[in-house]
């Protein structure tokens, strides 16, 4: 019986990457191309903001509901401590979810600007 080893396809991210960095920098070589960079950078730094302020506002809202609402603090489950268990269990899709719509939209932006960039 001989061992037969199975791979995946010979498939990186280096030549998407590279790819990119290369149509990055001829497009920095004209002025259209430095205001798609900077169109880039805004928008990606826009969206890490709202993604960011909406993440902190949901944690937020946890927070005062568990502080203010009644009867959460004496509220037990399985002999945990519901605010406890929400801000440490509950918490964790809500980050899931946030990091998710992040790269959709990142990916999305950077997307539109290689259509940008490759129609120039």
């Amino acid at each position: 019986m001989t061992r037969v080893r199975v791979t995946a396809p010979r498939q990186s991210a280096a030549p998407t990457s590279s790819r990119v960095l290369h149509t990055q920098e001829a497009a920095e070589d004209s002025d259209a191309g430095r205001i798609f960079v900077r169109s880039l950078i805004r928008s990606q730094l826009r969206l890490a903001l709202v993604v960011a302020c909406g993440f902190l506002i949901i944690l937020a809202v946890f927070a005062t509901i568990l502080v203010y609402g009644p009867g959460v603090a004496g509220t037990r489950v399985f002999g945990i401590p519901l605010d406890w268990l929400t801000l440490g269990v509950g918490i964790y899709p809500v980050i899931g979810l946030s990091a998710w719509l992040y790269n959709r939209a990142a990916a999305r932006n950077e997307a539109r600007y290689q259509d940008l960039v490759e129609d120039k």
